[in-house]
C-alpha cells in the first residue's frame, strides 16, 4: 500500500510540475540574447552608378564590405578598403577623391556617383560623391570604390 501511495504522489507531482512549467524543458527557458562579438558592427553597402546624384542614379554595381572582426564581403579588396577606411576613422569625406598627380582626364561631363550606406563602428553612415566622369573616379587614389 505504501508503494502505491508513493507512486501516486510522484505522478501527481510530475503532472503539476509539467502544468506549471517547472522542470528541465530546454524550450521553456531560452537564454537571453547576447552580443555575438565584442566589436561594434561595421557593415556597408557600396554602389557605383551613372548620374549626377544618388537620387537619379541607376546603380550599375554594388558590393558589401564588413570590417569587423575581419575584413569580408563581396568587395574585391576588403582588407585594403577596410585599412583605408580605418585610416580616416570611417569618415568617407576624408578619403582622397582627387586625381593622382600626373593623371590626365578629359573635361567631359559624364557624371558617375558613388555611395556608401550602412554602419561603421556602430554609427550610421550615409555618403555620396559625384565624379565628373569615370576617368576622375579611376584616378582617385582610393580602393574603397574600385569594384
Amino acid at each position: 500500500m505504501r508503494k502505491t501511495t508513493g507512486a501516486i504522489g510522484l505522478g501527481a507531482a510530475l503532472a503539476v510540475s509539467a502544468v506549471l512549467g517547472i522542470g528541465t524543458s530546454g524550450a521553456a527557458h531560452a537564454a537571453p540574447a547576447k552580443p555575438q562579438s565584442l566589436y561594434p558592427p561595421s557593415a556597408l553597402v557600396l554602389t557605383v552608378g551613372w548620374g549626377a546624384d544618388a537620387a537619379t542614379t541607376e546603380v550599375q554595381r554594388a558590393v558589401t564590405l564588413s570590417c569587423r572582426p575581419t575584413p569580408t564581403g563581396t568587395h574585391p579588396a576588403p582588407t585594403q578598403a577596410c585599412a583605408e577606411l580605418r585610416s580616416v576613422g570611417g569618415m568617407f569625406g576624408q578619403l582622397r577623391t582627387g586625381a593622382e598627380a600626373g593623371r590626365v582626364c578629359t573635361k567631359e561631363w559624364h557624371p558617375i556617383t558613388v555611395t556608401a550606406e550602412g554602419i561603421w563602428d556602430g554609427r550610421r553612415v550615409s555618403y555620396e560623391h559625384t565624379f565628373a566622369n569615370n576617368c576622375f573616379k579611376s584616378a582617385a587614389p582610393t580602393l574603397v570604390f574600385e569594384f
